[in-house]
């Protein structure tokens, strides 16, 4: 049985070292798993008033995540935590109290980084907010791809063959993972 992933990707440029990790992530996923990009760069902050009437954006991403059977966060660290996008992106999944999209869907992090720690910070940050919203998180095998700069060639292509085996490890694990718990 094919699984669909939530993918969420936290840096919003378009040729952004995280969103070509997800792009690479996706080509090598094993057959029971489909990677789909969950776009969260349109959506309104989020604002407990707007839900009398939500904006369009957030019922676009509510049902999107809805359908599927896993999460996958592929994200920088900005200023030692998750950018402000995805941490969006998470508060209007999780909204209204009770009715949110994320629980109890495996779930697993990537943090992807030109800097030498790889995005630490931000991985632990990110795995602090799913404990609360019964996202059970893949613990192993961890992955925080450091000095992510040069792993890419022009054509997105990986060409770091470090890199390829970290992610190779990673999206295997990740399937393995959300074979055991997706419902």
């Amino acid at each position: 049985m094919t699984r669909t992933v939530a993918v969420f990707v936290g840096s919003l440029r378009k040729a952004s070292l995280n969103r070509r990790t997800a792009e690479a992530l996706a080509r090598m996923a094993p057959e029971n798993l489909r990677l789909e990009i969950v776009e969260i760069g349109d959506l309104p902050h989020y604002n407990e008033d707007l839900e009398r009437d939500p904006p369009a954006a957030w019922t676009r991403f509510r049902d999107e995540v809805r359908d599927k059977q896993a999460l996958l966060f592929v994200t920088p660290e900005y200023n030692r935590s998750l950018p402000s996008a995805l941490k969006n992106a998470i508060d209007v999944g999780s909204r209204p109290y009770g009715k949110g999209v994320f629980s109890g869907k495996p779930g697993a992090v990537i943090t992807v980084s030109p800097g030498q720690y790889g995005g630490f910070g931000a991985n632990h940050h990110l795995r602090q907010s799913m404990v609360f919203l019964d996202v059970p998180m893949m613990q192993q095998p961890e992955a925080y791809l450091a000095k992510a700069g040069g792993i890419f060639a022009e054509d997105g292509s990986l060409r770091d063959e470090g890199a390829k085996d970290l992610l190779r490890r990673f999206i295997d694990g990740f399937a393995a993972w959300v074979e055991r718990l997706a419902r």
